[in-house]
């Protein structure tokens, strides 16, 4: 499979700044030295605790923010490098959907504005193409274009999430960060949206970055899943070798987590204590050994390397192979 994202060593450090003097204080280390490749085609599902650096991950890897250091390379360019002219371009074959659709849309406009306003910004003037295309998403997202002439206040959660997502791939991106895009729906919503994604990942030849705290929707929509824990990847394989033979303690706990309606009770229950540590002081070692029932004395000490264990199938543990 061909890369299209590689992501080498990127870090992302927020300073904190003293109030009255402006001085630098401490930094909030919400990255670090994250590496991570991204196939053409796939749905890599990246999961976390709240506080863990996804949606920081995310928007990095789109240069909405920019990262401390490391590179993100895009087709083998490094995006971080870009030009202003040159990354109004890629903005056309990378996109975001975000948490809140609510939030996303100018509750000012109408929707026939809100999908127009990607041409204007690219300066594409025609509007027969304009119009042509417009209605052409709208209908892959499962809405008439009656909605075209109403503002977002009069949709439901589901319906504004859908117009998010046809904004999003009016300019036929290649790519797209969908940053826990069903958080804030219903149940029943959330499935919908969800097979709408695979859909348009299918009908659109997309790319996507899928984060969710919910392993049962990225074990439904991955091709891979990333785990992250306080601003590092720590465990990286394919689907089906991530659910049936997942190594890192954290990974355990995360789905230890997720209800079942019957339990294999042979099998050992891990119970995070606590929670995830402050990012602004993260533990020395292996960042998870204070809430890891298995953590020895060379975990408080030693950082732990980001090692392949089977093919396609990497883990941040001392202990992986225990």
């Amino acid at each position: 499979m061909k890369k299209l994202f590689e992501i080498k060593k990127l870090n992302m450090h927020y300073p904190l700044l003293d109030g009255l003097m402006g001085n630098i204080k401490g930094y909030v280390y919400a990255l670090n030295n994250v590496d991570l490749d991204i196939y053409e085609n796939e749905i890599l599902g990246l999961v976390g605790e709240s506080g863990s650096g996804k949606s920081t991950l995310g928007n990095c890897i789109l240069k909405l923010i920019v990262p401390t250091s490391g590179e993100v390379l895009y087709n083998e360019n490094n995006i971080l490098k870009k030009t202003k002219r040159e990354l109004k371009e890629f903005r056309k074959e990378a996109q975001l959907i975000f948490q809140n659709p609510y939030m996303s849309l100018d509750p000012r406009m109408k929707i026939y504005d809100i999908l127009k306003e990607p041409f204007s910004i690219h300066k594409i003037k025609d509007m027969k193409l304009i119009n042509e295309k417009i209605e052409k998403i709208i209908s892959y997202t499962g809405l008439s274009k009656e909605v075209l002439d109403r503002y977002p206040h009069e949709f439901s959660g589901g319906q504004r999430q859908r117009i998010a997502i046809a904004r999003a791939i009016l300019l036929n991106p290649k790519f797209i960060v969908a940053d826990e895009p069903v958080s804030a729906l219903d149940v029943s919503i959330q499935a919908q949206i969800v097979n709408l994604l695979l859909e348009l990942k299918e009908h659109l030849n997309l790319t996507m970055l899928f984060i969710s705290h919910d392993l049962s929707i990225i074990k439904y929509i991955s091709d891979r899943v990333a785990v992250m824990y306080l601003g590092e990847i720590v465990e990286i394989a394919d689907k089906k070798e991530f659910f049936a033979n997942h190594k890192h303690p954290y990974s355990q706990a995360l789905l230890n987590a997720v209800p079942v309606i019957s339990e294999d009770k042979k099998n050992k229950k891990i119970i995070l204590q606590g929670d995830i540590p402050s990012p602004q002081n993260p533990p020395k070692g292996c960042k998870f050994h204070t809430r890891c029932p298995y953590a020895t004395e060379k975990c408080k000490i030693e950082h732990p390397e980001f090692i392949e264990i089977k093919e396609n199938h990497k883990v941040r543990c001392f202990l992986a192979n225990r």
